[in-house]
């Protein structure tokens, strides 16, 4: 199969300087944990997670300002490109859901932004992997779906 039948095609992404604060409230709003990062141009530069954002908050020199400065007021004073994944685990559009798979396992990922012609068109997360999956065995009847926590 595929990852263009599986993949979101609506991706939430986010410019390469803009602040873990923005990138918090982006993934909040549109309920997603992954965040392409682009620059000017729209070439993929990395990948910004929830993940990224709770270990900024942990890291020596932020923690110890952790409870003397509200958290958002340390995300607005950190760029994402400072703390992104680097470099970005990516596929064509072309690929098959084994090579994803392949792909997530080996790099230890949650997702992987799909390219075309070096442009973003899509993501494919463990979310969409679990919903293709849940589908494909469930008994016919009513609908299922995979709930995720969000940042």
């Amino acid at each position: 199969m595929r990852i263009v039948d599986v993949m979101s095609p609506n991706v939430v992404t986010i410019g390469l300087d803009e602040t873990c604060a923005r990138a918090l409230a982006r993934m909040t709003r549109w309920k997603v944990r992954h965040l392409p990062v682009l620059d000017a141009d729209g070439t993929l530069r990395g990948v910004v997670t929830d993940r990224d954002l709770r270990h900024h908050l942990l890291a020596l020199g932020v923690l110890e300002r952790v409870g003397g400065t509200p958290a958002m007021r340390l995300l607005e004073q950190q760029p994402v490109h400072a703390v992104m994944s680097t470099p970005a685990v990516w596929l064509q559009v072309s690929a098959d859901l084994q090579e994803a798979v392949g792909l997530m396992r080996r790099h230890r990922v949650g997702s992987l932004p799909v390219l075309d012609g070096g442009k973003i068109v899509g993501i494919l997360t463990e979310t969409d992997l679990l919903r293709h999956l849940v589908s494909a065995e469930a008994p016919r009847g009513p609908e299922l779906d995979v709930i995720v926590s969000y940042p």
